[in-house]
């Protein structure tokens, strides 16, 4: 593992949203203040999703925005959590990330979906109208970007006389994303690094983890098991703050199971935190570790033991970038002292 020195074993991951009432371009602003913050506070990566056709995000091109970042940052591993690598070719994926290590050596991360990260109809948009078998065709598609980035064809192989430029002599840090079983138990019969969300699939992580450390097969000589787990969490000492961030995730997922993919308003946000609907329905089901700060760390250090992961990839979003920031310096102190 090339690991930033002294970094903790923490790392962002950022949906980039873009809060209610301002463009993409303070929404882009904001995700390198974030990036400068956490870096700042030693955490090892920051990492941007794919995600389309939603109004309230800006992260359709997780490439160029692990560029704009990797350019206002100098230490922290940056990278893309993931590509969704149905709508994308595996040549190009490999020619992207290959451009980016020419600019950053050392600090890129690869994490890769088989999921399309949008609607059906979005996916059929991006594939150019193919209809596919997203889930049958990735081990095929892993490979070809695997042999592109390093690997090679066999001999004979069509794609063998290709080149994935430009050439550089490193590879990026390749992670395999899951919020089922099928994500880390790829990573370890492929002898891959898995990071497995439990934000999506709380029930699932911890033995999902596990089990990818005990099934893990080297894919090249010397090659370990190395994981990491999203975790929906914030850290403040401001009860207000704490109830601001689980009604907006409740709501988030709301509207996302009713397609509505805009902005959520404050006023709404503050509404709904304050209501005794909200109130009544509040319980700690695992699934968002909030607090103050040295109980959140000692929560996530518990969660890594359990999930025997290496990271921790702490899951924030909000309505408040500058809340945000704070969190995640937060946490990072009471880990420091809670470690």
């Amino acid at each position: 593992m090339d690991i930033v020195e002294e970094s903790l074993p923490l790392a962002v991951l950022d949906f980039v949203g873009i809060e209610f009432g301002e463009g993409a371009a303070k929404s882009v602003a904001g995700a390198v203040g974030i990036a400068q913050a956490v870096e700042a506070a030693g955490y090892r990566r920051y990492w941007v999703s794919e995600h389309h056709n939603m109004t309230s995000l800006a992260c359709s091109a997780p490439e160029l925005l692990t560029a704009h970042v990797g350019a206002h940052t100098s230490r922290i591993r940056v990278g893309a959590a993931g590509i969704m690598l149905p709508n994308h070719a595996a040549l190009k994926v490999a020619e992207t990330f290959r451009t980016l290590l020419a600019m950053y050596p050392g600090r890129i991360d690869l994490a890769l979906g088989r999921a399309p990260g949008t609607d059906p109809l979005t996916a059929q948009v991006l594939r150019r109208g193919m209809v596919t078998d997203p889930a049958a065709e990735f081990p095929g598609q892993v490979g070809e970007l695997l042999a592109f980035l390093g690997g090679g064809f066999p001999v004979g192989h069509p794609y063998a006389q290709l080149v994935a430029a430009p050439l550089v002599d490193e590879q990026p840090e390749l992670f395999v994303l899951g919020s089922s079983p099928y994500g880390p138990r790829f990573a370890a019969v492929n002898g891959m690094n898995a990071a497995f969300a439990h934000h999506m699939s709380p029930d699932l992580a911890f033995e999902a983890l596990r089990e990818y450390r005990r099934s893990f097969t080297p894919r090249v000589e010397g090659g370990l098991a190395y994981s990491a787990m999203s975790v929906l969490a914030f850290a403040s000492d401001d009860d207000e703050a704490i109830l601001d961030f689980e009604a907006a995730w409740t709501l988030t997922i709301q509207n996302i199971r009713r397609g509505i993919r805009e902005p959520l308003r404050p006023e709404q946000v503050r509404d709904f935190a304050r209501s005794e609907q909200f109130r009544a329905s509040r319980r700690d089901d695992g699934r968002m570790i909030t607090g103050e700060p040295k109980a959140v760390a000692e929560r996530l250090l518990e969660m890594k033991q359990l999930a025997q992961a290496d990271e921790i990839v702490v899951v924030t979003p909000s309505l408040d970038r500058e809340r945000r920031k704070r969190s995640y310096v937060a946490l990072a102190d009471a880990w420091r002292r809670a470690a």
